[in-house]
């Protein structure tokens, strides 16, 4: 399937301009953008501009407030539970993720769970806000719920994300993003507009049965815990998945489990619903809480280099730390263009064209 690329500045400001043409204030559409555009520059090509049409649409459903009041409804020195006003996730994680991050600087650690939020994007990019601060960065984030747990038929959990973001010091950042599932349902999304199959291990069909069809959740079917299946560990994906849940939602007053409101704005959340929105779980812990950070970092850095230069299994040139792929992709596509798929192409050209904003 053919690409065409766009350099980062023409997508920020095309996705800076819809985010306004929504009722954002600009501050918020700015926020908005930077965190929608940080996946497409890292190579989550799901989570990026092919989502923006999304969003506009559960706007138009009057499920996202464009303007919210975000506030902290419940707090002690080192934790917090913020409501985000039905807000767009990607405004109102960075607002939960400075409030973990402001407790931390005052008492070495900050936790906040949330409610009433929406879809946050890339997990990746509020973790990695603690950075800057020498502090470690947690981000969490329940979701709609795609996934069947090891032995169901059944659709109760979201793909459920989880990063940490630890700061080295010669070194890049340590910064694990990853989905709890084999694969995150955007990844589906790009096989079905190449019209290809998926590995096996990711979905199963409506009946239980493992399927390669990329149309396989579509059709009433599940994605599959990390895993894939129980021989291949997959209650330990449905495990990690189901902690997200809790510490997003149980602990916030989101809608946990099944009654994750779902991204697509076709479909109507469940009545009788158990929370408010969707929920998150953020942390930020001060190294120096622990030990000098100096010092952390530059063992960081040890920690680093030696798992760089381990002898390498054949076929494969060098063992990667988590985040290095997506470092070294955000500087080319910074560099070169962000490619984008012809059916995404044509997607945001309609949503310009109906809102009066030129792709």
């Amino acid at each position: 399937m053919a690409l065409q690329t766009f350099s980062y500045d023409q997508l920020f400001r095309f996705t800076f301009e819809m985010l306004m043409k929504i009722g954002c204030p600009e501050a918020d559409a700015k926020i908005g953008a930077e965190v929608l555009l940080s996946a497409d520059l890292r190579g989550v090509d799901s989570h990026g501009v092919a989502r923006l049409s999304g969003y506009v649409r559960l706007w138009e459903k009057g499920r996202i407030n464009p303007k919210p009041q975000m506030k902290v409804v419940y707090e002690t020195p080192s934790t917090a539970v913020v409501d985000g006003d039905s807000g767009l996730g990607l405004v109102v994680a960075p607002f939960a993720m400075q409030v973990a991050i402001e407790k931390a600087k005052n008492v070495g650690t900050g936790w906040v769970s949330v409610k009433n939020s929406n879809h946050y994007g890339i997990a990746g990019y509020h973790a990695m806000m603690a950075l800057q601060h020498d502090m470690i960065g947690i981000s969490l984030t329940n979701a709609s719920p795609l996934v069947a747990p090891t032995f169901s038929r059944e659709r109760l959990l979201g793909t459920n994300p989880i990063s940490v973001a630890i700061p080295a010091n010669e070194e890049p950042a340590f910064v694990a993003d990853m989905a709890t599932t084999t694969a995150a349902n955007g990844k589906l999304e790009i096989l079905q507009r190449k019209g290809q199959d998926t590995p096996s291990g990711w979905v199963q069909d409506k009946t239980g049965n493992p399927t390669v069809s990329a149309n396989g959740v579509k059709d009433g079917g599940a994605l599959l815990p990390l895993g894939g299946d129980r021989e291949h560990g997959s209650h330990k994906g449905y495990a990690l998945g189901s902690i997200v849940d809790i510490f997003s939602a149980v602990l916030s007053g989101a809608n946990y489990g099944p009654w994750v409101p779902p991204f697509v704005a076709f479909l109507d959340p469940l009545p009788n619903l158990v929370g408010e929105g969707i929920g998150h779980f953020f942390g930020a812990m001060r190294v120096d809480a622990f030990r000098p950070a100096d010092e952390f970092k530059s063992h960081m850095d040890n920690w680093i280099r030696r798992f760089r230069s381990a002898e390498t299994t054949p076929g494969n040139e060098k063992v990667i730390i988590p985040g290095d792929p997506e470092r070294e992709l955000e500087t080319i596509r910074m560099k070169e263009g962000i490619p984008l798929l012809d059916p995404v192409v044509q997607d945001l050209t309609a949503l310009g064209e109906k809102f009066g904003v030129r792709f």
